[in-house]
């Protein structure tokens, strides 16, 4: 295992922002494994440093096929996490909404087009994003369609769920969108956490990273053999949101198989504690996403379902 700093932004008022790369085996570029974009992205982080321990376990064991370079990336915007914000603390811009990157732009710019500049190149790319709200996932790996997208690789997670979407304009400047033009395989991994760590998920991302770099010839490595992906696209998904804003008390979790009309969660009345509403499913299915907070506001996607996906 070799670190190294892959960029260093020079920092006014506080310590130099300086990013830090693991470097496992020699040669070709073959993966490149980025965690934490975000300041919040605190599972992202731990499990890209449990994948590095693995890592640096596995190759002392001779684990990784010659030729093959891996490169993970734990942290980006570790100065926004060291102050609790999720985007970056200046200007509030997010980083993942800056790729390809520019040299001479703003901030975020500046360090996407560094981070970008030491990813490029590689055969697969691997990625622990965060969602635009805050929930729990069922595991999956999420992939746009941009023309370039592999669907039949990235089953070779072993996840339960492989979810392709059409990119939205504001996807354009994201790391994945990115890596895909530029002809790397890139994946979005999902857990089932964000700001928190959650042990079980993150060891079934772990697993599922290990697993993947050994059906593609990166590793050496036995490891249990997952599912049998099932390929789904963002319109077999239905969003279910809460008519009033409350406390939110969630009665169902993600992976649970539910029915038309069940009952899903309850919003409280936050100063009588009262039920003023109440969330039922609107379809047979599988909840794919569940909200975590504990407020919601009027409107709020507070799940999402897998419609009939076993029929």
């Amino acid at each position: 295992m070799k670190k190294e700093c892959i960029y260093s932004l020079k920092n006014s008022y506080r310590d130099d922002l300086n990013i830090y790369g693991y470097r496992f085996g020699r040669g070709e570029k073959a993966a490149c494994i980025v965690g934490a974009m975000r300041g919040d992205e605190v599972q992202q982080l731990y499990i890209c440093s449990q994948l590095v321990k693995a890592l640096k376990n596995l190759e002392e064991k001779g684990a990784m096929v010659n030729g093959n370079e891996i490169l993970v990336i734990p942290s980006v915007n570790h100065s926004s996490m060291n102050i609790g914000k999720r985007f970056w603390a200046t200007d509030n811009t997010d980083i993942n909404r800056m790729f390809p990157g520019y040299d001479a732009g703003e901030t975020t710019q500046r360090i996407a087009d560094g981070v970008f500049r030491a990813i490029q190149g590689y055969s697969y790319g691997i990625q622990f994003p965060s969602f635009y709200i805050q929930g729990d996932f069922v595991p999956h790996v999420r992939m746009m369609e941009t023309g370039f997208q592999n669907p039949s690789q990235a089953s070779l997670f072993g996840l339960p769920y492989v979810v392709i979407r059409k990119p939205r304009p504001i996807d354009t400047a994201t790391l994945n969108y990115n890596w895909q033009i530029w002809n790397t395989s890139a994946f979005s991994v999902y857990t089932s956490a964000t700001r928190r760590l959650d042990d079980a998920s993150a060891r079934v991302a772990v697993a599922s990273v290990l697993r993947f770099l050994t059906r593609v010839g990166i590793l050496r490595y036995t490891s249990h053999s997952g599912y049998i992906a099932s390929v789904i696209r963002d319109d077999d998904l239905t969003s279910v949101k809460n008519e009033l804003p409350g406390i939110y008390r969630r009665q169902a979790e993600p992976g649970e198989e539910v029915y038309r009309g069940q009952e899903l969660a309850v919003i409280l009345d936050p100063l009588e504690g009262e039920i003023i509403s109440r969330v039922l499913a609107p379809a047979d299915g599988i909840i794919y996403f569940a909200h975590s907070d504990p407020l919601v506001m009027e409107g709020t996607i507070v799940f999402k379902i897998i419609r009939r996906l076993h029929e």
